[in-house]
């Protein structure tokens, strides 16, 4: 009997960070596919107030909340840590993924989905995200270090769907030219095995979010 079930949607990025951690672990588990336009009942059990995926279950009890999960995954399976050890080393963790899911991926949302108006600053603001990503990836193969960690994990979504965003709407934030270490990070993160098993095909992303608006999946918290 498999006591690890994750709730997610196969799209969603914050989803898919989840599976990944659960993957470097070494953790067995199941998901449930859920169609955010139509919760089931059982996640609204399981998650009242957010209502909303991923949502871990561990033997029977629901932990919610994208990265509340992710530091739940590290304090119950200790082997392979995807948090830093050291105390300051996991505050600035922290701080990245905060950077990530509050200040970059809304910046990079309306910068490609925005209105004409908030294009413009939405674009400079996104460029000024990936500059910072950017800095903190000198001297370094993954955030992590020269492994996969958590902020590699929360940076997902710049890996993949930032690129099939851009593909969509036909611009261009992530240039090799401006950011060559961004650059490779990405080549670098999508070449890793249990990364490549567990994001959705490229394409399969590109018809789905033809047609589904990203901004319908929550963003980090």
């Amino acid at each position: 009997m498999v006591e690890v079930v994750v709730y997610g949607a196969w799209a969603s990025p914050l989803s898919k960070r989840v599976e990944i951690a659960l993957k470097l672990k070494g953790v067995k588990y199941d998901v449930i596919e859920e169609d955010m336009s139509n919760p089931s009942l059982w996640l609204q059990n399981y998650s009242p107030i957010l209502k909303t995926v991923p949502v871990l279950i561990h033997e029977g009890d629901p932990v919610v909340a994208p990265n509340v999960i992710l530091e739940y995954i590290d304090e119950t399976w200790k082997g392979n840590p995807i948090f830093p050890q050291n105390p300051k080393d996991r505050a600035k963790a922290r701080f990245w993924i905060k950077f990530i899911d509050e200040k970059c991926v809304p910046a990079v949302m309306l910068a490609c989905w925005g209105r004409q108006m908030v294009q413009q600053m939405a674009t400079q603001e996104a460029y000024n995200c990936l500059k910072a990503l950017e800095d903190e990836l000198r001297g370094k193969k993954f955030f992590g270090g020269n492994n996969v960690g958590i902020v590699d994990i929360a940076a997902i979504f710049i890996a993949l769907w930032l690129g099939v965003i851009e593909e969509i709407n036909g611009v261009k934030l992530l240039m090799h030219e401006q950011f060559p270490l961004l650059s490779r990070w990405v080549n670098d993160i999508l070449s890793c095995s249990i990364i490549q098993e567990t994001l959705p095909p490229r394409d399969q992303l590109i018809s789905y979010l033809r047609t589904h608006n990203p901004n319908s999946f929550p963003q980090g918290t």
